[in-house]
């Protein structure tokens, strides 16, 4: 293989800042728990793990009431996995298929946006090549199932997010489906898009569902904890997880949502530099969101297995 992209364009640099703005915050979080606990009530320590926190692990941070101006339910969670299916499937994909399939334009608005990021002249009328529909289409499904996970799945407590958190997570949605049609590669597909596949199509594919499979495990061994035999809600309280990757990770989900976006790097035939640095933004991100989870559970539950880890088996 080799690299689709040598030069470093606006795109890359945005997603660059966002892998090293986390990579940061990881690395502060983790010498902030390090010092004497008197600094916990430091207004700078309270506003950074106001914005890092969410959810379970932002429960029973002390921080001033004026804070909780900026709070939304986290079962908002679903807005993003809505815009994303809206945005990335419905609008893109329909973009990338009319192209293809019905040779009509692309919107001039989106042709000189993607132009601007990725620093090279893309004419309305290129059809995309069979890596960049597929990626499309597998972040459609991805943002399919967990819109229905969030809705009929995982039964939400009264958790909160950051609103910061939540408008971020809806520009994420929109920035992601940009980067892929920049992340199209330069030598375009010849003939039909079955005519394109290649190995690394269907290596990508498979890990992929395997990935989603483990997500969607997750998911419901997380939602069953708050459920009796009959199916039926029993408490919105916080209990130890167990079971599948559970034993291994104290967050499989995390996990297989970092091995997600390798499975549509693989699908980009790992040629994309734009799509590595993707990856390590979810790699920095999810790594955050594991440590914190894995951080209360270690505090909560004195019998909480040692040897688990908090994102990746036996490394961290």
């Amino acid at each position: 293989m080799t690299w689709s992209y040598v030069s470093f364009r606006l795109i890359d640099f945005v997603w660059l800042v966002l892998s090293f703005s986390f990579f940061v915050a990881l690395g502060t979080h983790v010498i902030l728990k390090r010092l004497p606990q008197k600094y916990e009530t430091c207004r700078v320590y309270v506003l950074f793990q106001d914005l890092i926190r969410y959810g379970k692990t932002k429960q029973n941070l002390r921080r001033d009431d004026w804070l909780c101006v900026f709070d939304v339910p986290k079962r908002w969670f679903w807005h993003f996995y809505a815009t994303s299916l809206v945005w990335n499937g419905g609008l893109l994909l329909a973009f990338s298929l009319n192209i293809t399939l019905r040779q009509q334009l692309c919107p001039q608005w989106l042709t000189s946006l993607i132009n601007v990021l990725s620093g090279s002249k893309v004419l309305g009328n290129e059809a995309p090549h069979l890596c960049t529909v597929l990626v499309q289409l597998l972040l459609w499904l991805h943002s399919l199932r967990r819109l229905l996970e969030c809705l009929y799945v995982s039964i939400f407590s009264d958790g909160v997010i950051h609103v910061a958190q939540y408008i971020f997570g809806l520009g994420y949605y929109f920035l992601l489906g940009v980067t892929v049609l920049c992340s199209d590669r330069l030598k375009k597909g010849n003939g039909t898009l079955l005519s394109q596949l290649e190995w690394f199509h269907f290596a990508g594919i498979v890990l992929f569902i395997l990935a989603s499979v483990l997500q969607h495990q997750s998911m419901v061994l997380l939602a069953g904890l708050r459920t009796g035999k009959s199916g039926k809600v029993e408490t919105l309280a916080h209990r130890l997880p167990k079971g599948g990757c559970f034993e291994l990770v104290s967050c499989p989900h995390y996990l297989a949502e970092l091995l997600i976006y390798v499975s549509l790097c693989l699908v980009l035939g790992g040629q994309s530099l734009t799509w590595w640095l993707v990856v390590l933004y979810v790699l920095f991100n999810q790594a955050l969101a594991a440590q914190l989870c894995h951080e209360l559970y270690v505090s909560k539950y004195e019998s909480y297995p040692r040897q688990r880890k908090a994102f990746i088996p036996f490394v961290m």
